[in-house]
């Protein structure tokens, strides 16, 4: 059977390329199930929890019953009262047995006698499964895939509070052998999802969870081994470390981003102009295209993100003051603006602060933020003006980029606020940036060198790339630290020219663009 890359639903080995997954499978069955433990795994959109939760159904069932529920089967009237979702949810359990290729008779009769009484309880219900658990020939493994489908609801509490009174009890009364639900939101937050506004926001039916610390995002390791599988079928000569890293550092092993950037090589920028060969297509420039093409588009997981920034302003706040300031927020799961953007997946922890989770989805951010400031922005308007003069045979002249901005911005901003200069300054650089490249370039800021002094734009056009670093500046001493910065970078990008933009407040300071040589490097540098 022919395999490709996919970005929806489950992913099965014999249909797609895929990361392997025996080390993971093996360490939640040997850390968590045969310990009998209650857990949630609970991750981003798209981050790979159904395709788990399917393989480990698969392996787990030489040792246990393993029913696999998804409760995006309920519909919301199902959730309308007790005795309704009683009955809703025997049914999806009983559907679940049915799968079971095992001989689970005497389950199944206890299951149906519940049902065709029409049991209206959560007391009745979980009678009956403790009825079920004791009687069955394996421990069983109870899995809910999609509990965001049901966690705004007060039935699917109680139904959480029912379980945790089981599990205390669980040496007396039988029930499940380990549970696994399987969701965005962390049970303990599910009453954010219902009221993000209530004073009363956890709850703690759940209380008793073990905590799911397994790694669950690709390493550049597990990326290169699926892309050998597809090599062995397509032979196209690339570097597949190489590649791999490449993908890594746009995505830090994020699933479906992965899988959406492979997706992209092997079936849309193939044989495109100046991508003629899979040898061409599967190369940095290649993966470029790419990140170009799926930042342009809509997805689930942006518009999942975007609705969240809408959603919580604190939330907001945070990210736009990382992106655009560098600025330093201490990593804390007690504040619940971070809590929930780790939540959500595109917030990590980095040596003790607040990341953004990885570079694709900072990009994402990034262009949000700007859409939104371009609607009313005379920077913005002016970029695009200035635009046409920048671009020569097909060539982005960085200098001149630099030259104009520094007009513009001391004709416009020279007089303005000290201090509300120093805090918006790189992003007036980069609203302006933004027309400019528009459409045929990209732009991202390098997390690594960012900080509340300095930050290091990558600008990415037609192939080409410019180092950009903005800083606010700090007297003599600090500059010249910041352009040996700069050239060392160059090593790293290979380039021998990069670009400084400083913002200096200074009364006596000398505006104007110069071109200074440290080394064998060119520096560009720009002084507002």
């Amino acid at each position: 059977m022919k395999r490709r890359f996919n970005i929806t639903g489950s992913c099965s080995p014999k249909r797609h390329y895929m990361v392997q997954l025996d080390d993971r499978l093996k360490k939640i069955k040997e850390d968590f199930i045969d310990y009998g433990s209650y857990f949630v795994i609970n991750r981003g959109r798209q981050y790979g929890k159904t395709t788990t939760l399917s393989a480990l159904e698969e392996y787990l069932k030489d040792d246990y019953i393993v029913l696999s529920l998804d409760f995006q089967q309920l519909g919301t009237g199902d959730f309308v009262d007790e005795p309704t979702f009683v009955h809703a949810f025997g049914e999806v359990l009983l559907q679940a047995f049915q799968f079971n290729k095992l001989d689970y008779d005497i389950a199944l009769k206890v299951l149906e006698e519940f049902i065709e009484k029409k049991g209206t309880s959560l007391k009745a219900l979980f009678a009956c499964l403790s009825r079920m658990c004791e009687m069955s020939s394996l421990p069983i493994v109870l899995m809910i895939d999609e509990i965001d489908s049901a966690s705004n609801n007060q039935v699917f509490i109680d139904f959480l509070a029912q379980l945790r009174g089981y599990y205390l009890k669980r040496d007396k009364t039988p029930i499940f052998h380990s549970v696994i639900l399987a969701g965005v939101y962390d049970i303990k937050n599910l009453k954010l999802k219902l009221r993000p506004d209530s004073q009363h926001q956890y709850n703690s039916p759940w209380n008793i969870a073990a905590d799911f610390d397994i790694d669950m995002s690709f390493s550049p390791l597990q990326i290169a081994k699926m892309l050998e599988e597809y090599e062995v079928d397509h032979q196209t000569a690339m570097d597949v470390q190489g590649v791999a890293e490449e993908i890594y550092q746009y995505t830090s092993g994020y699933p479906v981003l992965v899988s959406s950037i492979c997706k992209q090589l092997d079936e849309k920028i193939i044989g495109t102009e100046g991508f003629e060969t899979m040898q061409k297509t599967w190369t940095k420039q290649g993966i470029e295209k790419a990140v170009s093409i799926i930042l342009k588009k809509s997805s689930p997981l942006f518009e999942s993100m975007a609705k969240q920034l809408d959603t919580y302003a604190d939330l907001y706040k945070i990210v736009e003051d990382i992106i655009y300031c560098g600025k330093k927020i201490p990593f804390s799961l007690e504040e619940k603006s971070i809590n929930l953007g780790n939540m959500f997946g595109f917030l990590k922890e980095e040596n003790g602060h607040v990341a953004i989770a990885n570079r694709m989805f900072e990009m994402c951010l990034l262009n949000m933020f700007m859409a939104k400031e371009a609607i009313n922005s005379d920077v913005y308007a002016q970029g695009g003006s200035d635009r046409i003069g920048f671009i020569k045979d097909n060539m982005l002249d960085m200098e001149l980029v630099l030259k104009k901005f520094v007009t513009y911005f001391t004709e416009i901003y020279g007089q303005k606020d000290e201090k509300l200069i120093e805090k918006q300054g790189r992003k007036i650089f980069l609203i302006y940036l933004k027309p400019i490249i528009n459409g045929t370039g990209n732009y991202y800021i390098e997390a690594q060198t960012r900080d509340e002094r300095r930050t290091d734009v990558i600008v990415d056009y037609l192939g080409e790339q410019f180092i950009v670093e903005l800083k606010i500046w700090h007297g003599s001493e600090y500059n010249e630290r910041g352009e040996r910065q700069l050239t060392d970078y160059l090593d790293y990008y290979h380039k021998d020219k990069g670009y400084m933009l400083s913002f200096n407040f200074n009364k006596n300071k000398e505006t104007g663009v110069r071109e200074i040589q440290i080394g064998d490097k060119v520096i560009v540098e720009a002084v507002v």
